[in-house]
């Protein structure tokens, strides 16, 4: 058959959760594949659970943990809420979590030098603990 592919699906590694509350409400939001990095956010082929994101343009790209900055990529509005596959280059939707409970330490775990956004820099009701 043509274009048949075979994927794998499961919710990936959400010890980044502080609780459960927001997932069921995740909205969906459009990942700009373009603005993250295969080596660095996706090596594995996949954008890991807890990545977090900013929303620029009507669209999801990594968010910048750059203190200076307060605009644009500098305002967390949320995180990736399971695994998503990487295929190819074309943007595609996935369920962002911009509300609930996050463990910071979890997240740092994941996403190389995360650190809890001041409050002017959060576009999103996250509890951080």
């Amino acid at each position: 058959m043509p274009k048949l592919r075979t994927e794998n699906f499961g919710p990936g590694d959400q010890s980044w959760l502080g609780s459960t509350h927001g997932i069921r409400n995740a909205r969906t939001g459009i990942i700009d594949i373009s603005t993250f990095t295969a080596g660095t956010h996706y090596p594995d082929g996949y954008l890991r659970s807890g990545t977090p994101v900013a929303l620029v343009g009507g669209v999801y790209v990594p968010y910048d943990v750059t203190v200076g900055t307060t605009t644009g990529a500098g305002i967390l509005a949320g995180h990736i809420l399971t695994d998503q596959q990487v295929v190819g280059t074309a943007d595609f939707g996935a369920p962002i979590l911009d509300h609930g409970r996050v463990n910071v330490a979890k997240v740092a775990a994941i996403y190389t030098g995360f650190v809890k956004p001041i409050a002017a820099k959060l576009a999103a009701t996250i509890v951080y603990i």
